[in-house]
C-alpha cells in the first residue's frame, strides 16, 4: 500500500498587489495574490537586526477568487491555506519551473473529504482580516 502524504501550505502575510482576477474559457474565475512573509533575527557577529523577505504565488479559483479580486488590497494581511503545486511550460525552447500554492474552493477542485471557507471579518476592507482557507 502506498503511503499518502500530507501537502498543506499555511502562510500569513502581506499582499504585494492588488489580486489579478482573469476568467478562463469554462467562465471560472482565477486569481493570483503575490504575498510576502518576513521573518527578522539580530545578527550574532555585528548585533544588527537582519530581515529577509520571502515571496508567494498564491492561485484561488471560483468564487473565493472573485471575492479576492473584489476586496482584497496590496498591503493588507491575509491568511492562506492551500497546497504546493509546480507547474512547467516551454519557452523558445527552454523549460521553465513555477511553484504556486493552490487555494481550493469547491468540490470540483478539492479530494472527497475537503471542504472549503472564505471569511472575512471586520468593518472596512481596510482593516479587516481576510482569510482563505481548505478543511
Amino acid at each position: 500500500m502506498a503511503v499518502r502524504g500530507i501537502n498543506k501550505v499555511i502562510l500569513v502575510g502581506r499582499l504585494g498587489k492588488d489580486p489579478e482576477v482573469r476568467y478562463i474559457p469554462n467562465g471560472g474565475a482565477v486569481a493570483n495574490l503575490q504575498v510576502a512573509t518576513s521573518e527578522s533575527w539580530r545578527d550574532k557577529q555585528t548585533g544588527e537586526m537582519r530581515e529577509q523577505t520571502e515571496w508567494h504565488r498564491v492561485v484561488l479559483f471560483g468564487k473565493l477568487a472573485e471575492v479576492a479580486g473584489e476586496y482584497l488590497h496590496k498591503g493588507e494581511q491575509v491568511y492562506i491555506e492551500g497546497q504546493l503545486r509546480t507547474r512547467s511550460w516551454e519557452d523558445n525552447g527552454i523549460t521553465r519551473y513555477v511553484t504556486e500554492i493552490l487555494v481550493k474552493t469547491n468540490g470540483h477542485h478539492a479530494d472527497a473529504g475537503e471542504c472549503t471557507t472564505a471569511e472575512r471579518s471586520g468593518a472596512t476592507a481596510a482593516s479587516a482580516e481576510w482569510s482563505a482557507t481548505e478543511c
